[in-house]
């Protein structure tokens, strides 16, 4: 956790710390924090801040004739006391304050996870239905716009329905959100099939700002938010490795840990072996 003192905080997320600089502006600052089942982790990753931002950075640009998002340009050195600066070194972005859609956007190009779960008993994903016969990590015919709740921190996110995010934020801000998500997750993805990487599954936040726009937030695409597979590992019917989180996450489902606070202390070489998987995911995505 960041502790500046030339800016106020105004919110400690999950991973991240958010401080004011103004009323258009705030400092978004990636923390080496981790989230598991929607708890946070009291032992850090080495580093992954400073590859979560990268990764961001990447597809902000990257897909930036998509939609608009919420970086305003700025840099850092230029709001931050020169003290603090390694503080927040590689970790920080300058970003638009923004009123927050209260749904989690998020999209499934692959069965995997919890949708497989459900699918394996109704045949159905977030309660929409899927062709019979699929296994797990099937390429779906088309991806998927499956919203959640958008939990307080120590809360878990819940799968809603459409109707269900329609009734949250109206139908049309719900439409744009899904139409948005989907073609973002699908640009996304050709671009790192290219790179050998097959976006399983990812999630997305979005703001408005003070004209209604709809801007991409927070973070974007990063192992964090979704679930990477290297391409030439990939075999239908198989839970593909990957460059995410879900490395700890297999960890603490072996640990017999019951997913409520707190977590179970992780071991330094998992935690190694967790951000040497983010950092791959960077250098293949950025081809550094």
């Amino acid at each position: 956790m960041t502790q500046l003192t030339s800016l106020k905080k105004i919110y400690s997320g999950k991973v991240r710390d958010l401080y004011e600089i103004d009323d258009q502006r705030m400092l978004m600052v990636a923390s080496d924090r981790l989230s598991a089942f929607d708890v946070i982790l009291d032992d850090p990753i080495p580093g992954k801040g400073q590859i979560l931002t990268a990764i961001s950075n990447f597809w902000f640009d990257t897909l930036k004739d998509v939609v608009p998002n919420h970086l305003t340009g700025d840099q850092v050195e230029d709001v931050v006391a020169a003290a603090e600066l390694p503080l927040v070194a590689g970790r920080a972005v300058v970003a638009k304050r923004l009123k927050p859609v209260m749904i989690e956007a998020v999209v499934r190009g692959y069965l995997a996870g919890s949708g497989w779960k459900e699918y394996q008993k109704s045949g159905t994903v977030c309660g929409i239905a899927l062709p019979a016969g699929l296994q797990e990590s099937s390429k779906l015919p088309e991806p998927i716009f499956t919203p959640s709740t958008k939990a307080a921190v120590g809360d878990h996110d819940e799968n809603i329905t459409f109707a269900q995010c329609e009734a949250i934020v109206g139908a049309e801000l719900a439409a744009k959100v899904r139409d948005t998500a989907i073609l973002l997750y699908q640009t996304a993805a050709a671009f790192a099939a290219k790179r050998g990487i097959i976006i399983c599954d990812t999630k997305f936040e979005f703001g408005l700002d003070a004209d209604g726009t709809l801007v991409l937030m927070d973070e974007a695409l990063t192992p964090d938010s979704s679930r990477f597979w290297p391409a030439d590992s990939y075999a239908e019917g198989t839970t593909p490795p990957s460059f995410d989180k879900q490395f700890v996450r297999d960890w603490l489902e072996a640990s017999g840990w019951n997913k409520a606070p707190p977590a179970p202390a992780v071991p330094l070489d998992v935690r190694e072996k967790t951000a040497a998987k983010y950092r791959e995911a960077l250098e293949r995505l950025t081809a550094q």
